[in-house]
C-alpha cells in the first residue's frame, strides 16, 4: 500500500547520541548541503553529546535556525513523539551492531536512510530502508531519492510499515531464535587446548603466530592463578532447580516494538 498525496514540506529526523561513532561529522556536512538544495526540507535532531556544539556551529554559520531544530536529550518515552513529526529518518553511524532506532523509525512509518555498516542491512527489508556508504556523497544520493519519494508518495504507508515491522519483531520469534542459538552452542563439542592453538595458527602467516603466543601467555597466567588459588578452594554455584510450569511466562505475545511506536502521526 502506497501513499498518493504530495507533501509540502519534508522533515528529516535524526535521533542519536551526538558522538563521532554515530557519524555526527557526516551529519554536519549533510545538513547545509540538503538545505541549500531543498528549501522545503527541515531537520529535527534529538540527542546530546560532545558533537552537539559542532551542529550548533553549522546551524549558526549557515543561518539555519528556522530549519534545523536541535532538541537535546530526548527521553525514550518521548522518542515516538519526535519521530512522528518527520518523514525521513537519517542514521549516519560509522559502526553499528543492530541500531534499534531505525526499527522504531520504520515502525512509525518513516522512510529510513542509513549508512551500510555493521549488521544494519540485516535489520530491515530493502523496501523499508535505503543503504548508503558512510560518506556525504553516498548519503546525499539516497536522501535525494527519499525526498523525491516523499514528494510523490512513493513509499509504504505508515500503517502498513508499522504492521510489517511489528510482524518481523515479536517476542515469540525472538525467543525462538535465541533458543536456536543456545541449542547450537550447547551441541558443539569443546576443543582441546592443542586444537585451539592449531586454529589460532591457521589464522595467518603472521597473525596466526601472534595469536598462538598470546594464547600461550594467557594459558601460563591461568596456570599461575590456579596455583595461587586452586579451583578446589572456590565455592561452586549450586545448580538452579527446573522452573515449574506454574512459574513460566504465560506467553511471548508482547511485541518488542513498543506499541507507543505506532504509525499514527497525529498531526
Amino acid at each position: 500500500m502506497y501513499l498518493t498525496w504530495t507533501l509540502l514540506t519534508v522533515t528529516i529526523v535524526v535521533v542519536s547520541r551526538l558522538v563521532y561513532r554515530k557519524g555526527t561529522d557526516l551529519l554536519a556536512n549533510i545538513i547545509p548541503a540538503v538545505c541549500r538544495k531543498y528549501p522545503d526540507v527541515d531537520f529535527i535532531i534529538g540527542g546530546d553529546g560532545p558533537k552537539r556544539i559542532l551542529l550548533e556551529e553549522v546551524r549558526e554559520a549557515c543561518q539555519l535556525d528556522d530549519r534545523v531544530t536541535i532538541l537535546g536529550t530526548v527521553e525514550h518515552t518521548k522518542v515516538r513523539d519526535v519521530l512522528v513529526q518527520g518523514d525521513i529518518f537519517l542514521n549516519t553511524s560509522l559502526t553499528e551492531a543492530f541500531c534499534i532506532a531505525i526499527v522504531e523509525a520504520a515502525s512509525c512509518g518513516l522512510q529510513v536512510v542509513s549508512t551500510h555498516v555493521g549488521g544494519i542491512r540485516e535489520v530491515l527489508p530493502a523496501h523499508l530502508i535505503r543503504l548508503a556508504h558512510p560518506s556525504v556523497k553516498s548519503l546525499m544520493i539516497e536522501l535525494d531519492s527519499a525526498i523525491q519519494d516523499c514528494r510523490h508518495g512513493n513509499y509504504v504507508s505508515e500503517d502498513e510499515a508499522h504492521r510489517r515491522v511489528a510482524k518481523m519483531y515479536c517476542w515469540k520469534d525472538v525467543a525462538k531464535r535465541t533458543e536456536t542459538v543456545y541449542h547450537t552452542v550447547a551441541m558443539e563439542t569443546s576443543k582441546s587446548f592443542l586444537e585451539r592453538l592449531n586454529s589460532y595458527y591457521l589464522c595467518g602467516p603472521i597473525s596466526g603466530k601472534f595469536f598462538v603466543i598470546i594464547a600461550l601467555i594467557n594459558y601460563l597466567l591461568l596456570a599461575i592463578i590456579q596455583w595461587l588459588q586452586p579451583a578446589t578452594d572456590i565455592d561452586l554455584s549450586p545448580s538452579c532447580p527446573p522452573v515449574s510450569p506454574a512459574c513460566r511466562p504465560l506467553s511471548y505475545t508482547t511485541n518488542p516494538i513498543n506499541h507507543n511506536f505506532s504509525a499514527s502521526k497525529g498531526r
